[in-house]
């Protein structure tokens, strides 16, 4: 068991926070949540990361202060539809991370989006999908009803 803790241990890296639902009072909570080993792993490593939530995304900055204005936008798009459980993990902790994300999905740019293990894109993409209604419908499939859905059967 200590050889498992101690090689755990060794594996721990700064740069992620796992962005947790909405509490009672308004408040986003963000804990900890990466671990990786070495650096030829992180292909490897960036695979698993995305598939284990519905929704990841990797930004400048966290949900709660990012730290740049497209990484402010994916957050707030976020925040209209109501998701709010989704891993966020800040490039800006690890540049090892903000390369290999990079890499990983073939797209030069932060902040990058996550469905289901799925690439969907940046800003840009994900703004896209907003105004067009596309989100709504991409969100239905990951079993995320859209807060903005449930303002408009309010306002019926």
């Amino acid at each position: 068991m200590n050889s498992l803790i101690r090689s755990t241990a060794r594996c721990l890296r700064p740069g992620a926070a796992l962005c947790l639902p909405r509490q009672a009072d308004g408040r986003v909570w963000s804990a900890p949540a990466r671990l990786l080993c070495a650096a030829g792993d992180l292909q490897k490593d960036l695979g698993e990361m995305v598939k284990k939530d519905k929704v990841v995304v990797f930004m400048k900055g966290t949900p709660a202060q990012p730290m740049c204005g497209f990484s402010n936008a994916v957050v707030q798009i976020l925040r209209m539809h109501g998701v709010d459980g989704y891993a966020a993990y800040n490039v800006l902790e690890d540049q090892e991370l903000r390369e290999g994300v990079k890499q990983f999905s073939n797209w030069p740019t932060i902040p990058q989006v996550y469905f289901n293990g799925e690439f969907v894109g940046g800003c840009d993409i994900l703004l896209q999908m907003h105004q067009n209604g596309d989100l709504v419908e991409e969100l239905k499939k990951l079993g995320i009803s859209s807060a903005l859905l449930d303002a408009e059967k309010d306002s019926k």
